[in-house]
């Protein structure tokens, strides 16, 4: 417990006030998944999600900048020792009601909706892809920002454009693009194929400010590059290897979420810490 007033509480983050127009993020250990928190934590989670956050931002600073904008990151040092490694300091920001989603490979939702449509909303594609597909260039497919326990939905341009304001919306679509294809670079000179992932933005008086974290395993798909291959699910550093279990476990996705067995909460600790040490070249620890 932190001496804070405690601002929200997320799936898997608390906020919290820390004065002065700042919020402390702390990461727990929760996982959710189909929009429910399970009750068994993965031991180290929080420590990873906060680490490969704060790699990131720094990573993604001159594509922000490029564009006038910053991210929220203060400080992941000065935070009170009982988080220290799984809390960022951060500015307060407003932020943005949409969720900016890159799509650079065909998966998931998106695979679905472009079977039954042959477009993710309405971003049409080319015809005879599959799952695990490559796009032919990376695309912008937004969705609602969920309150917990509701399903973020899918969105087009123009509820972007309704929500923020079109000269906004724009900005959003062209800086989620860049920040991607910058992310799938550095993922891939690493090994690993960054196949989509979420941004969520806020504004800092007029000034557009990449927030909450960035290309996690929570946030992304990551996949082995020399395993890739489209036509299939593909193995992933991410947390669909636990979605799989949860569909192969039989729960009906209504009842409350079953306890992991062990093999499966160390299974995809390992795929979170592999996903850092892959992307940072550092060892987590």
């Amino acid at each position: 417990m932190l001496d804070l007033p405690l601002v929200a509480r997320g799936k898997v983050r608390e906020v919290y006030d820390a004065g002065a127009d700042r919020l402390l993020l702390v990461a727990s250990d929760r996982i959710s998944a189909y929009d429910s928190v399970l009750p068994t934590p993965i031991p180290d989670k929080g420590r990873v999600l906060t680490a490969l956050s704060v790699w990131w931002f720094g990573q993604l600073t001159p594509v922000l900048a490029s564009f006038g904008a910053s991210h929220h990151l203060v400080s992941a040092t000065d935070v009170p020792p009982s988080v220290a490694g799984r809390a960022m300091l951060v500015r307060r920001l407003t932020m943005l009601p949409v969720e900016c989603v890159a799509r650079g490979y065909l998966s998931g939702s998106g695979t679905v909706e472009y079977q039954r449509t042959g477009s993710i909303r309405d971003v049409p594609l080319p015809a005879g892809l599959v799952e695990g597909s490559r796009l032919p260039e990376p695309v912008f497919t937004p969705s609602t920002k969920a309150e917990v326990g509701e399903h973020d939905e899918a969105i087009d341009f123009a509820a972007v454009a309704a929500a923020v304001g079109a000269p906004r919306a724009e900005e959003l679509r062209e800086l989620t693009l860049a920040l991607y294809r910058r992310g799938a670079e550095i993922a891939l000179d690493a090994g690993i194929v960054l196949a989509d992932t979420k941004f969520e933005f806020g504004l800092d008086g007029p000034d557009l400010v990449l927030g909450d974290e960035v290309l996690t395993p929570d946030s992304s798909r990551f996949w082995p590059a020399t395993l890739w291959s489209p036509g299939a699910a593909q193995p992933s550093f991410d947390k669909q290897y636990l979605r799989d279990w949860l569909t192969s476990s039989g729960w009906d996705r209504v009842s409350p979420p079953p306890e992991l067995p062990a093999d499966v909460v160390e299974a995809t600790r390992e795929r979170y810490v592999t996903a850092y040490e892959r992307l940072t070249g550092t060892p987590f620890t």
